[in-house]
């Protein structure tokens, strides 16, 4: 249109009602031209005949005719408009599928460069011309393209959603603010527009953070998975070397016994095959001997026998008296015992080397653990570093605090654990009686509650010098070779596993396994009671060094 534009003043053919180019335009009694359909709409909706540009009031409806002049001027203009956009819609972009469509082109669409909130309308480069040289158009708000104007047009009132309600949270327009919404509270929609917007690039933000922090656990879950495969490749090679090795030691074991047992049969073979030859030697000496005599003994040579006889020395005795030799088969007892007896120290030897690399391994988790003197029994004391805790045969005033232990003489720790794995170790050297575990952190601290894993604890104990138990139900009676002087407690969260150990040798004592942790775990002592001093050792406990 711009050459159109170059000969004709494009304002001077624009309908103040429609804002496009007149159709079948009309002037009023005051002068204003109007397209002869919208002055007449507009004047059917109003209550008086009135100049929407003047504001003249009529009292008689004018009776409106065809400006001809007008209508020839707007005729060639629309020509000059239509030649100048049939040569420039070519270059205009054709609208593809899902974008929103210019309202005023006729045949083809083209896309839509803007939309107006004022008139509703979508317009692409050429109908948007005017919006952009006139001087009442370029006051409207454009926006980028959007389908569906009608949906910003007020339902009610059909006027355009221009404040935001805040009372009731939605778009009005100026009729709604002073009819149905003027008691509430409004602001312009721009200034909604950019608190909402503010409050979404805070939630935005937010949510990138969430999405970093997730970012970061799939990259810790998929480092645990990493650490965790070199644990079990680490695990599968170190079971392997001990396997071979013991199966390597059992086939020795198997052809030691083997050559053992042949080698003292071949022996034994040897020998019997020794006698064998000597007792045929004499056998043979024997025969001869006998044929000796059978011929000496049919002789009638009264001379011959007796000359013989003397030479023949019959009645010397035997070269070897075989009545006291005896040749048993050999006996192998015992032998196989002995290979088994061998083959079960190198069992024992390997399962040494275990226990202490294991040792080793859970060691690594060490935890420092103190005592928590808000939860210890009125009769315990505890020492100053919360390492210690005895009998003190004497119950103390202490406020009678929800943590606090009232009938059980016993103490949790400060520390909790409700992930992971956690170690930990307690001098019981010179005790008579003790428990030492761990314990859920909702136990019932007021009540004698029974030690089983249904009431949340987890424990062993020493009962009378030398009963060891683990605190199951029922109660597992412990043989241990040896008493502990220190024993170490091992917790697994995820892998519900505790287990207790005999810290100088490096001994299994005990495991709960396939156990279920839903809340915190606390260690749990209990040094039991004073028994006249023959049990006032106290349970230290202690810092964890690595053999």
């Amino acid at each position: 249109m711009s050459a159109a534009s170059s000969l004709l003043s494009e304002d001077q053919f624009l309908c103040s009602i429609c804002l496009d180019v007149f159709t079948d335009p009309v002037t009023a009694p005051c002068g204003h031209n109007f397209c002869k359909s919208c002055i007449a709409e507009h004047w059917n909706t109003c209550d008086r005949c009135q100049c929407p540009m003047c504001k003249e009031v009529f009292t008689i409806r004018p009776d409106l005719r065809v400006n001809t002049f007008i209508s020839e001027m707007v005729a060639q203009f629309r020509d000059k408009a239509q030649q100048e956009a049939g040569s420039s819609s070519s270059e205009q972009q054709v609208s593809k599928p899902g974008e929103v469509l210019c309202d005023v082109c006729t045949g083809t669409k083209l896309k839509a460069l803007k939309s107006c909130l004022d008139c509703p309308a979508s317009y692409c480069e050429t109908h948007l011309e005017p919006h952009l040289r006139a001087s009442r158009l370029k006051r409207h708000q454009l926006i980028d393209p959007v389908e569906n104007l009608e949906d910003r047009m007020c339902t009610k009132h059909d006027k355009l959603l221009e404040l935001f309600c805040k009372t009731d949270q939605t778009c009005v327009c100026m009729l709604c603010s002073v009819l149905d919404h003027r008691t509430h509270e409004f602001v312009p929609l721009k200034e909604e527009y950019e608190e909402k917007k503010a409050e979404l690039g805070k939630t935005e933000a937010d949510i990138q953070q969430m999405i970093q922090k997730r970012h970061l656990k799939i990259d810790e879950v998929k480092r645990s998975v990493d650490l965790s495969k070199e644990d079990a490749d680490r695990e599968i090679a170190e079971g392997v070397r001990v396997f071979t090795a013991l199966k390597e030691s059992v086939e020795r074991g198997q052809a030691e016994l083997m050559d053992t047992i042949k080698e003292k049969q071949e022996t034994r073979e040897k020998q019997a095959q020794a006698f064998i030859k000597e007792l045929e030697q004499e056998i043979s000496e024997l025969k001869k001997r006998s044929s000796e005599v059978e011929q000496l003994s049919r002789s009638e040579d009264h001379l011959h026998l007796l000359q013989r006889v003397q030479s023949l020395n019959i009645n010397e005795p035997p070269p070897k008296d075989w009545t006291e030799v005896t040749f048993s088969p050999k006996s192998y007892e015992g032998t196989v015992v002995r290979a088994v007896a061998q083959l079960e120290e190198t069992l024992r030897e390997e399962m040494k080397k275990l226990l202490d690399a294991e040792l080793k391994r859970v060691q690594q988790y060490a935890a420092d653990v103190t005592l928590d003197p808000d939860t210890a029994n009125p009769s315990l004391i505890l020492s100053d570093d919360g390492k210690q805790v005895h009998h003190g045969d004497v119950k103390k005033k202490l406020p009678d605090n929800p943590e606090r232990f009232s009938k059980c003489v016993c103490v949790l720790a400060k520390q909790s654990f409700s992930s992971g794995r956690f170690y930990f170790e307690v001098q019981v050297k010179g005790k008579t009686d003790w428990f030492l575990g761990v314990a859920r952190e909702s136990i019932n601290r007021k009540e004698n509650t029974p030690l089983s894993p249904e009431e949340g604890f987890w424990s062993i104990c020493l009962r009378n010098r030398n009963e060891y138990k683990a605190c199951a139900d029922p109660p597992v009676r412990l043989s241990l070779k040896s008493p502990p002087e220190k024993v170490g407690v091992f917790v697994d969260y995820e892998e519900g596993l505790v287990s207790f150990c005999d810290v100088d040798s490096a001994a299994l004592i005990y495991s709960f396994t396939d156990c279920s942790f839903t809340e915190k775990l606390l260690p749990y002592f209990s040094p039991c009671l004073y028994d006249g001093g023959e049990n006032s050792a106290p349970l230290i406990i202690s810092p964890v060094s690595v053999k």
